[in-house]
């Protein structure tokens, strides 16, 4: 019996966890040889595909030369190139870029940076504003900051309170409303996943509704924090979420993607008023956060290496062959009894399941995985739920792998149902 306990996991349920020996491109390969077609990259990282030829190579070259290093005052090479490389792709507002080693803890930086800006400004404020079915990771802060549920139920007296915008309904009135009244009691922050909530259910709303949302932050003087930590790097048919809606933020959460999904490395971008507010020759207004870890160099330069992928080749491009054939792949499941809510932005595409027992506990989702495993795909339905964001790189005859097996999946519930 294995000592390990794994994430999200239910181990009374005694699923069977199969063992991934290697990967390649858009497939992982079990020990027993079996291929499994990754249709959510891995938990949304993988962007270019499993084992990039040249991440490998960057990754193998930094291991020989400088594995680790305090970086409290001394940097690296892989770093620097990193810090550079961001600031000339993205919008030339976020300045200052700072490391850390995921999308839960760059969550935390950026909750932190609001917090200490208006700390050391003397605005007063600390509240944080929140999108409701949001979600941004599981460390204190970050469970704070996301829905309230089955997530975070036993851990409630860790958590602190936040004013909570309801979900956009029709032409998202209702949520302008809400934020436009919230914001006039003078909060620090409001957080949200741009245009896309992820574990909320891959909820999708509009690039203006967006820029709604940040014209009524920066009316009031509310920090806008854009966690793009799934929703960054190519995954919504852009490189920035936030470039549909011409929204630049003041605080950004980048992670996942960042190495092409090989390391694990995060990065919260600021803008340079977040930073002068620490700035300061008092040792006490410096930002005290830090990991052992933080801008590990091999993890810095599997980002280097992503961030030439993202120069010199055709990224763009293959996101939108990829956003086309899933558009066509979901439409032709649209008829199919039960399906609900055909919806995609980007290479993320998403439908519901019409049960009786919907929502992140149904018991329709082990079933729906039982059913993708024995075709060889790897899906992880939310509740009724069924999600793709494979790697950039799947082709045509994998995809019509993944649709057959969803396709034998949804016939397969229907049975079970009657």
């Amino acid at each position: 019996m294995s000592a390990v306990w794994h994430p999200f996991t239910q181990h009374g349920l005694e699923e069977p966890i199969p063992t991934v020996v290697r990967a390649e491109g858009a497939a992982l390969y079990t020990a027993d040889g079996t291929r499994v077609i990754d249709g959510i990259s891995s938990w949304w990282v993988t962007t270019h595909g499993h084992n990039h030829p040249r991440i490998v190579a960057a990754i193998q070259a930094q291991a020989a030369k400088l594995d680790q290093l305090i970086f409290a005052g001394w940097t690296h090479e892989p770093a620097e190139a990193v810090a550079a490389g961001l600031t000339a792709l993205l919008p030339p507002e976020l300045t200052r870029v700072f490391f850390s080693d995921s999308g839960s803890t760059c969550v935390e930086v950026a909750l932190k940076m609001a917090l200490g800006f208006h700390a050391h400004t003397g605005t007063g404020r600390s509240r944080i504003l929140v999108l409701e079915h949001s979600y941004h990771g599981d460390t204190i802060g970050a469970m704070s900051v996301g829905a309230r549920g089955v997530f975070n139920a036993p851990y409630a007296p860790l958590l602190f309170d936040v004013g909570t915008i309801p979900f956009p309904l029709g032409d998202g009135a209702n949520t302008l409303e809400a934020l436009e009244q919230a914001c006039r009691a003078g909060p620090a922050a409001f957080i949200v996943e741009p245009l896309v909530l992820g574990a909320g259910g891959m909820l999708m709303y509009s690039p203006a509704l967006l820029a709604q949302m940040a014209a009524i932050c920066r009316a009031h003087g509310v920090l806008l924090i854009a966690d793009e930590v799934m929703t960054g790097w190519g995954r919504t048919g852009t490189l920035l979420a936030c470039e549909q809606a011409d929204v630049v933020p003041d605080i950004l959460c980048l992670a996942k993607g960042l190495t092409g999904g090989s390391m694990p490395l995060a990065v919260t971008m600021a803008q340079e008023p977040i930073f002068r507010a620490h700035w300061s020759t008092d040792r006490a207004r410096m930002f005290y956060h830090s990991s052992s870890y933080t801008a590990n160099p091999i993890a810095c330069a599997a980002a280097v290496a992503n961030l030439a992928l993202w120069r010199e080749e055709p990224v763009r491009e293959r996101i939108a062959v990829l956003g086309a054939r899933l558009q066509a792949l979901l439409d032709s499941l649209a008829d199919l009894p039960g399906v609900t809510n055909p919806r995609r932005t980007g290479t993320i595409a998403a439908f519901d399941l019409a049960v009786p027992d919907g929502g992140y506990l149904s018991a329709l989702a082990p079933r729906l995985m039982a059913s993708f495993r024995k075709a060889g795909v790897l899906l992880r339905p939310l509740g009724n739920t069924i999600y793709l964001m494979p790697p950039y790189c799947i082709d045509e005859n994998d995809l019509a792998t993944v649709r057959a097996a969803i396709v034998g999946a949804i016939a397969e519930a229907a049975d079970q149902a009657v």
